[in-house]
């Protein structure tokens, strides 16, 4: 553990908790990306299974549960308590009309998903079920974000809890590369370049996003995407 860890676990944790107040208190789910969500959760079911078999500390532990726990509780009111405010028009992709795009096949299962799990069979620490899972989850991580950013460029405007939340996302995936430079450089035989790689395309999805955030906040005018 160092200081930009910490620092990227609590931004992390702040985006859960920022999404479920926003849609909590707004009674409302719209701007808000359920794909997105579902893929998160997947990533977190499929990288946490070691919570069955292997205890690294309470920290850790806690963190794994919260996130979980975070985001099926999203995905569970977007799907029953809020459902009526779910925009699904602009929560899709090419030809997709479904949570998942499937019957799509150049849906978020066509174009996120099944990629990702083909990388994770080829390109893994181990070919075992658990690594492959494991692999999978980072690469589906790396992109899990593209449905919300879909969804933004479509509606071109964001509510403010919902840009800090995926302005949290994103700044703690890239307090994480710092992390990972730290650990390169302090810690003997720390290598993988299977994170790093996923973890520098993920941050760089969040480019665009960032440019624009920053400019809304430093002009003090209303967040807006070129059209």
């Amino acid at each position: 553990m160092n200081i930009f860890r910490l620092a990227a676990d609590m931004l992390h944790l702040l985006s859960f908790i920022v999404l479920l107040y926003r849609i909590r208190t707004q009674r409302s789910c719209r701007g808000v990306s359920l794909k997105t969500q579902v893929l998160f959760l997947i990533v977190f079911c499929c990288r946490y299974l070691d919570l069955f078999f292997s205890f690294i500390s309470l920290y850790n532990t806690l963190m794994k549960i919260f996130f979980i726990s975070a985001t099926a509780t999203t995905v569970y009111w977007m799907l029953t308590k809020y459902k009526s405010s779910y925009d699904l028009e602009n929560d899709k992709m090419h030809g997709d009309g479904s949570l998942l795009g499937y019957g799509a096949p150049h849906g978020v299962l066509g174009f996120i998903v099944a990629p990702c799990f083909l990388m994770a069979l080829i390109f893994n620490e181990g070919f075992e079920a658990f690594e492959i899972l494991w692999a999978f989850s980072i690469y589906l991580e790396a992109l899990a974000i593209i449905p919300q950013l879909f969804m933004l460029q479509r509606t071109k405007e964001g509510e403010a809890f919902t840009l800090l939340y995926i302005f949290s996302v994103g700044s703690y995936r890239g307090l994480y590369l710092i992390n990972w430079i730290y650990r390169f450089f302090t810690e003997p035989h720390y290598w993988q370049p299977l994170v790093w790689i996923a973890g520098f395309v993920q941050t760089l999805l969040y480019a665009d996003f960032f440019y624009y955030y920053y400019v809304a906040l430093k002009e003090g005018s209303k967040f807006q995407l070129p059209g």
